[in-house]
């Protein structure tokens, strides 16, 4: 009995103690010290005994304090309804507006996002945060609709429950990946005031020869203390690691954050050493990124001499007196963070302070001929509503990211990107003048990519090559026995795969080759305008051909005299040489014959295609055209009245 008194005192006790009265002022004291995460819960529950009828103006005040400690810890949709209440009762300060229009932004409500951008300009006209805002819901529209071709997957092998970011490789080796994690493995033995998560340790994951990533685990040796390590870069051999570490946990840990290295020793990590970019330790020098091949050293800083807030610096590793801000174009009065650069120079970072979908933004700024920077956002998926960052690319147009997007509680996660590979391909068929299929016909085609791909027809004429996107090409088809025929191309930057198609009809040598389409006036020597079309093809082929020399024949039906019809087919030659001649063929390449009608048409297996009623063998004369009904003698005439040239010589200017 006497037991079961004490028991029933001490459970008391613990319900008094735990019904102990949240203050505001242990709030504000927490929140003085940067404790956010145990702040925030203080707040709400003072928030919650708060009388929302008698004491309005003190409920809009937590409220706005409340929804400082969410934005702070990235928890938008906690934060966006703490903002909501304050403006509810009515806080006086309108940046509840702004924040209250970033954090909708940030969770992707663009419309709702426009509308309290807007409140607030009408309060606070021009201000920048609010105009790149509205840029940025604008972009975040456009991007539902049309988003870019990456495919963004979540990693989860390398994800636990707690929050995980920037993953990187070594320059060479792509079979060990390292990333910055706050999981339960990390060294850190208590949860952060500040984020309610333990302090960031470096891990690291190995796939064997399968392809299979092993479970990751905290990078061997002395790197990881209690402090706070990660955001990681490369030496180009891989025996140098750089890294952010935050040395202190109270209200100013981020004036301790500098960058420092650790040199690996077999499988292990040494202590790290502190980079000397600054002497001022107050001085923020973190998420280093190596330019490969290059000294530079690439680092967020909001040290003086920036724009304002956190800019994107380099510094030379061999003379760090060689220190550069990269200037407007790269950074803001706000923050530019988490620097990584690739072999060419291009340069990714992340930004809150250029218009952008929402949170932080990757950004790549790249340099033009005259070394001027130019900037443009990656787009969705790369980007989304929450916050994007710590980009690394691997060989190919494929890596990792990070982001809290689809996470509640504001956590980080590392996510894989890849661009998928746009397929183009040029197909076509190498023909006779008769559609006859030429096997083993040669194709050749030049980039101005510098592109030289050769390839044979098949038993049916077929070819096929691989293009690339945004080149031009030009084509050439040749066969024994035949003219060569060329073509030109130009591929587009494509968002699907592509097949152009391209056919090659070449002529004989040894038999006239029909020119379709070549008209004169009635009982003329003159060309018609639509012949054009025609009469050019006949100097690409001779441009593509510069060696051979031709006769240019035309024909007549049997109408009218011999001698008329000689002297009229005579002219026409003639007319279709003057033309080729102003147009640039010499004319000793070029001989004119007029055949009038002593040489009828003999039908063809293509003809026969066209014309069933002809059988294929059949000769145009007239004794045959004279059986014909009134409709199909009109059509063997036309067929007769023809122009075509033949091959009279494939040396010329040869010798």
């Amino acid at each position: 009995m006497r037991f079961n008194k004490v028991v029933f005192v001490i459970f008391i006790c613990i319900c008094l103690w735990g019904c102990h009265p949240a203050k505001l002022s242990t709030a504000d004291a927490q929140f003085e010290r940067g404790e956010y995460f145990a702040a925030a819960d203080t707040y709400r529950r003072v928030y919650n005994k708060t009388s929302a009828s008698k004491e309005r103006a003190l409920r809009g005040r937590i409220a706005y304090s409340l929804g400082t400690c969410y934005r702070i810890l990235n928890s938008s949709p906690r934060a966006a309804a703490a903002f909501q209440n304050a403006i509810r009762y009515n806080y006086p300060d309108s940046t509840a507006y702004l924040y209250l229009a970033t954090e909708l932004h940030k969770q992707g409500k663009y419309s709702d996002a426009i509308k309290n951008y807007e409140k607030y300009l009408e309060i606070v006209p021009n201000d920048l945060r609010a105009t790149n805002g509205l840029k940025g819901c604008e972009l975040g529209l456009q991007q539902k609709e049309n988003p870019t071709r990456y495919v963004v997957k979540k990693a989860n092998l390398f994800n636990s429950r707690r929050s995980e970011c920037c993953a990187m490789f070594t320059l060479e080796d792509e079979s060990m990946i390292y990333f910055t994690s706050t999981n339960d493995k990390a060294t850190g033995k208590d949860k952060s005031p500040i984020t309610g998560l333990k302090n960031n340790d470096i891990f690291f994951s190995e796939r064997n020869d399968k392809g299979v990533w092993s479970k990751p685990i905290p990078v061997e040796g002395e790197l990881n203390t209690e402090n706070d390590e990660g955001i990681i870069s490369f030496s180009d051999d891989g025996q140098i690691m750089y890294y952010s570490l935050a040395e202190s946990t109270n209200a100013n840990s981020d004036t301790y954050v500098s960058i420092y290295q650790s040199t690996r020793s077999d499988a292990t990590w040494k202590k790290g050493e502190r980079v000397a970019i600054t002497i001022d330790s107050t001085i923020i020098c973190a998420h280093p990124a190596v330019m490969p091949g290059t000294d530079w050293l690439y680092f967020t800083s909001d040290m003086p001499g920036g724009y304002g807030g956190k800019d994107i610096w380099r510094v030379s590793l061999k003379d760090m007196t060689e220190l550069e801000n990269l200037g407007p174009e790269v950074n803001t009065p706000y923050d530019e963070v988490f620097p990584f650069v690739r072999k060419n120079g291009d340069l990714y970072f992340s930004s809150n302070g250029h218009p952008g979908l929402g949170g932080l933004d990757v950004f790549l700024a790249y340099k033009d001929e005259i070394g001027n920077w130019h900037r443009r956002n990656m787009g969705a998926p790369i980007n989304s509503p929450a916050d994007d960052f710590g980009i690394m690319f691997m060989a190919s147009e494929r890596g990792y990211l990070s982001s809290n997007r689809n996470d509640a509680r504001g956590y980080d996660h590392i996510y894989t990107f890849e661009l998928p590979q746009i397929e183009v391909w040029i197909e076509g068929y190498v023909v006779d003048y008769d559609d006859e299929p030429l096997p083993g016909a040669v194709i050749r085609i030049v980039g101005r990519d510098g592109t030289n791909l050769k390839e044979f027809a098949q038993d049916d004429g077929y070819f096929k090559f691989p293009l690339d996107l945004n080149t031009d090409y030009v084509m050439m088809a040749g066969c024994g026995g035949y003219l060569n025929s060329s073509a030109e191309l130009t591929t587009l930057a494509e968002e699907q795969n592509e097949t152009y198609w391209v056919d090659f009809v070449l002529s004989s040598i040894g038999k006239p080759i029909p020119v379709d389409d070549i008209f004169f006036d009635f009982n003329k020597a003159t060309l018609r305008p639509e012949s054009e079309n025609a009469l050019n093809d006949v100097i690409k082929t001779l441009t593509d051909n510069p060696n051979i020399t031709i006769e240019m024949g035309a024909h007549t039906d049997f109408k009218g005299s011999e001698e008329y019809n000689l002297t009229l087919s005579q002219r026409r030659a003639e007319a279709v040489i003057e033309y080729l001649i102003k147009n640039g063929i010499s004319k000793e390449r070029l001989t004119a014959k007029g055949y009038g009608e002593s040489t009828p048409v003999t039908i063809t297996k293509k003809l026969n295609k066209l014309y069933p009623q002809f059988p294929e063998g059949t000769i145009l004369n007239e004794e045959f055209i004279m059986t014909l009904s009134e409709e199909d003698i009109e059509i063997a005439n036309q067929i007769n009245r023809r122009t075509e040239f033949r091959v009279t010589a494939i040396d010329a200017g040869l010798l």
